[in-house]
């Protein structure tokens, strides 16, 4: 009996079939080891500028070289025959005050009506970046909350030098005392450079008690330290560096005395 294969082909008829040919009507043709496979597709979404080789020496925000934050200078003073004109000079400026000044809320006011590009950064926004084991000075202050304050005020200085680096002007505020030299204004000037314009914003006693009063949470202090941190701030007179009392102005009018001052501190640097 004959045997009936499969697809109608008998098995000694496959030993004809020539090298590359189908042995069966409509098969496709024999083939090699498939192709390796490529990487696999990104998946949905932003996945960032491909990686770039960058020059020793140079810092890099994702496709942004950044120039290095050396210490900043002393901004150059204008010419004779022209008045300072603060809007249009890159400036690096620290505003000093008691509790209760208003000094943060100045120093964002000035930085936000300037016609140039301006930052504004309070030291006491950073210290409070940490979380968890921050350091309140108003729980005394100690060794952990002086190093605390330290690194902060480091931190202050890097982004400061770097704002300036890339033509942003940078105005810091913190509350330095006058008695205080080790964590005072000289390590302002170390960490942020010479050019650091000072100026000494100090209302009257009843001015920061009463601002206070109005304050929440852990920026609120008794009247009793306000009192004795307004007491060592008076200490800044006699010290050379510009001094705003703004006990009767509003925001915006010491903003615009802020920068008078300022104008007149390019033009004179003072000596501190």
């Amino acid at each position: 009996m004959q045997h009936q294969w499969a697809q109608g082909t008998h098995p000694q008829a496959l030993n004809s079939v020539r090298a590359g040919e189908t042995p069966f009507p409509g098969a496709p043709p024999s083939q090699g080891p498939p192709p390796p496979q490529g990487p696999p597709p990104p998946a949905p979404g932003w996945s960032g500028p491909p990686p770039q080789s960058v020059p020793p020496g140079l810092d890099t925000t994702g496709h942004v070289q950044l120039p290095p934050g050396g210490p900043v200078p002393l901004p150059a003073p204008p010419l004779a025959t022209a008045q300072a004109d603060t809007g249009a000079t890159t400036l690096a400026v620290l505003l000093i005050g008691p509790a209760g000044a208003g000094k943060t809320t100045v120093a964002r006011h000035w930085a936000q009506s300037r016609r140039v590009p301006t930052a504004h950064i309070s030291l006491d926004d950073v210290r409070e970046w940490v979380c968890s084991g921050f350091a309140d000075p108003q729980s005394g202050w100690n060794s952990h909350s002086e190093a605390q304050y330290r690194l902060a005020r480091r931190t202050c200085g890097f982004a400061a030098r770097n704002f300036l680096a890339n033509g942003i002007s940078c105005i810091l505020d913190d509350a330095v005392f006058p008695d205080r030299p080790v964590v005072g204004l000289g390590g302002w000037k170390r960490h942020v450079g010479p050019g650091l314009l000072p100026v000494v914003l100090l209302p009257g006693l009843e001015v920061v008690l009463e601002r206070n009063a109005a304050r929440s949470g852990n920026r609120r202090l008794s009247d009793e330290e306000v009192a004795r941190i307004h007491g060592r701030m008076a200490g800044w007179y006699g010290s050379g560096l510009p001094i705003i009392d703004n006990s009767g102005y509003d925001v915006a009018t010491t903003a615009q005395v802020l920068d008078d001052v300022l104008a007149r501190s390019i033009a004179s640097p003072p000596n501190w």
